[in-house]
């Protein structure tokens, strides 16, 4: 019993010495070493630390060598976090105060990702997921031989079908509760907008049919026409040459 604790008093004391050492003076650091302190926080997840010691360094070294390392990893670490709003933040002012930085490509990349992961539900408000799809876009623009742009443009396309999502959903509880211009008008925006959506055929279809509906002849017939010449293999595809056909007058 008295064996157990002695142990259990030195483990008490190394864990004391260990945590009292733990902590570092970084004010007899110069630029490297108080860089290279804190990315190594990073690279060990301890992003709290990681992030007020990247902050510092930022203000302490402004003009040094490291000062873009510092800030792009100043981002990263608020994305490991998932503050994705300060994560941006910090991604842009590399961009905007550091534009010859070789980390330019990769932040403008994760500034994209950034508004990415901050895009809600088609339901709710879009900004971000148009913010998003204007980064993804800067980024294939300005940098079209990077690796990233193949996934920068899958991403642009899962995002435009959530845009397209939130307008053809309008334009059904529109035409639910009787509101038939208005959802004309909303299927409209989604078969000339997002016209390679899958939501754009389901919403010139419908828009088809209201305009058949209201007696919209010429109107009816123009978009029958647009249809077939843009989804010739889509499932309605038939039905939409009949109505066609009835509407130019053929047998």
């Amino acid at each position: 019993m008295h064996n157990r604790k002695i142990i259990f008093s030195v483990l008490v004391s190394l864990i004391f010495i260990y945590a009292c050492s733990s902590s570092v003076d970084t004010s007899k650091f110069n630029a490297e070493d108080y860089y290279n302190y804190a990315y190594k926080l990073y690279t060990e997840e301890d992003y709290e630390e990681a992030i007020s010691n990247f902050q510092n360094f930022l203000l302490q070294y402004s003009g040094s060598a490291y000062n873009d390392d510092a800030q792009f990893y100043l981002g990263m670490t608020y994305n490991k976090r998932k503050q994705y709003l300060l994560a941006a933040y910090e991604f842009s002012k590399l961009i905007k105060n550091i534009p010859a930085s070789p980390f330019v490509p990769e932040a403008q990349y994760m500034l994209a990702e950034s508004y990415f992961q901050l895009s809600p539900p088609y339901q709710l408000d879009q900004a971000y997921t148009k913010k998003a799809i204007e980064e993804f876009q800067a980024f294939i623009d300005f940098f079209p031989a990077n690796p990233k742009v193949e996934e920068a443009e899958n991403k642009i396309k899962e995002l435009t079908e959530k845009l397209a999502e939130k307008d053809y959903m309008s334009g059904l509880i529109y035409q639910k509760m009787g509101y038939e211009r208005a959802a004309i008008k909303s299927y409209a925006m989604v078969a000339e907008t997002y016209h390679d959506t899958k939501f754009a055929p389901l919403a010139l279809y419908n828009k088809i049919l209201l305009e058949v509906n209201k007696e919209m002849k010429s109107e009816a017939l123009a978009d029958a026409n647009i249809f077939l010449s843009r989804y010739p293999n889509d499932s309605t595809a038939k039905e939409i040459q009949t109505i066609e056909s009835k509407l130019s007058g053929s047998k």
